[in-house]
């Protein structure tokens, strides 16, 4: 499940956002030609004749008042902690600079490889002009020009080569499952409740956690592999300022994982910062549990409860499928539950239905609610089956896609859900044309 890590790395205004959203196919990051200026997302997937990866932009870290020099080698740490194989970008531009070598500097001292992309070589003349960077030291410089596509294919091909060989790995048997979460909601003490030891560093202090722990354990016969995501590491002058590296981290492990147990602090209620987290949990196609702790602080009634789950529903309403429970890491009330509601929703993350019960389920669906009539057009479903799990996916093979209404598509997949179990699970429906 482990996908490897691609982290952009140089100094600001040589491309590197361009470049990022050239790979990632998508204009995730913002784009300026003005030094610092990315404040975007900053984590995207990537794919390449085959190959999938994540993809980091360290562009985005606010500039404030620390010095320039200081700031590049921030960035350049936080992306070789992370990295698989690091793309070292300059411009052909502007030459080598004080500040590439600066990075190269630090890229010498880290056990990564490191593929150098001269960007902005738009042109033969330009591409003419890259042998002076050979003298930085990192093999052959690859041309390219982010603004245009031009050479990312070579660059791409030079970066999956240098990926580590995973292939002599054992197949890791057990449930992988994650806490994600703002700072300060409890993460690291359910760690702890549920292994019944201190093996993670807890604090009152927002963002004590250094590095994300992978711990494994057995409960109930089942084998798991806790991953506890709350902040970066620390090696080298890595400084406190860089949140969205946290939220960075995160999205890594959740990538990693089968199960995210997405954590909310009941004294403090829902934050923006919830929703974006919990957002990428859904988007990345996992299955949560939603995992509400220090339920013990709140002064309760009868209605408490109800009414905080209400408001939950009512916040996500995108995680309809998952599971709500209240916890307490200190009291460890109804902890000993948690390990057997991941299992069952790994289980039916990883579920698949028989395509004749499939679409017995379906038609019947469609009898009970006919299809949806666009000018005169009726949409017919011919055909339906499961092509993938991790999440379950359905291909519904129709007359025409363009005739599929969203709030039928949510009819249909209501009613797969009514007759199979996939609580905790999102699950994706595709309308292909049946020609």
């Amino acid at each position: 499940m482990s996908m490897p890590t691609i982290a952009i790395v140089g100094r600001p205004n040589v491309g590197k956002s361009t470049i990022f959203n050239r790979i990632a196919g998508d204009r995730i990051s913002i784009v300026e030609d003005t030094p610092g200026v990315t404040r975007d997302r900053i984590y995207a997937h990537g794919e390449w004749l085959g190959t999938t990866f994540s993809l980091i932009d360290t562009g985005g870290i606010d500039m404030g008042d620390e010095p320039f020099l200081k700031q590049i080698t921030q960035q350049a740490e936080i992306a070789i902690d992370e990295a698989d194989v690091i793309v070292f970008v300059v411009s052909v531009r502007e030459g080598i600079t004080d500040a590439d070598e600066k990075v190269a500097q630090i890229l010498y001292r880290a056990n990564k490889p490191v593929v150098l992309a001269v960007n902005k070589a738009d042109n033969p003349e330009l591409r003419q002009e890259i042998y002076d960077f050979y003298s930085l030291g990192f093999g052959d410089p690859y041309p390219i020009s982010g603004a245009h596509g031009l050479g990312l294919g070579d660059l791409l091909d030079a970066v999956i080569k240098a990926f580590p060989d995973k292939t002599g790995e054992p197949d890791d048997q057990s449930i992988r499952f994650s806490l994600i979460g703002r700072p300060n909601v409890g993460k690291s003490s359910l760690v702890n409740a549920l292994l019944g030891e201190n093996r993670v560093i807890v604090s009152e202090i927002a963002g004590t956690t250094r590095d994300a722990i992978d711990t494994k354990f057995v409960a109930d016969g089942t084998d798991f592999t806790m991953v506890d995501t709350a902040g970066i590491r620390k090696r080298g002058k890595v400084y406190e300022n860089t949140e969205r590296y946290s939220v960075m981290r995160a999205m890594k492990a959740i990538d990693n994982s089968d199960v995210v147990l997405f954590v909310l602090n009941a004294e403090e209620g829902i934050r923006e910062q919830d929703k974006r987290v919990a957002g990428y949990a859904h988007e990345a196609g996992r299955g949560i549990i939603i995992v509400v702790n220090k339920w013990d602080t709140l002064k309760k009634n009868n209605q408490t409860l109800h009414d905080f789950e209400v408001h939950v529903r009512e916040e996500f309403q995108y995680l309809a499928y998952a599971p709500i429970v209240f916890v307490s890491a200190k009291t460890h009330q109804r902890l000993s539950e948690l390990p057997k509601l991941i299992k069952t929703v790994a289980t039916n993350h990883a579920k698949r239905v028989q395509s004749s019960t499939l679409n017995d389920v379906l038609m019947d669906a469609i009898a009970m609610n006919p299809t949806p009539n666009d000018n005169g057009r009726r949409l017919r479903v011919y055909f339906a089956t499961q092509v993938a799990i991790q999440p379950p996916t359905f291909v519904l093979f129709v007359n025409d896609p363009e005739l599929m209404h969203f709030s039928y598509e949510r009819y249909l997949e209501n009613q797969i859900r009514e007759h199979f179990d996939f609580t905790g699970t999102p699950i994706h429906i595709i309308e292909r044309h049946r020609k």
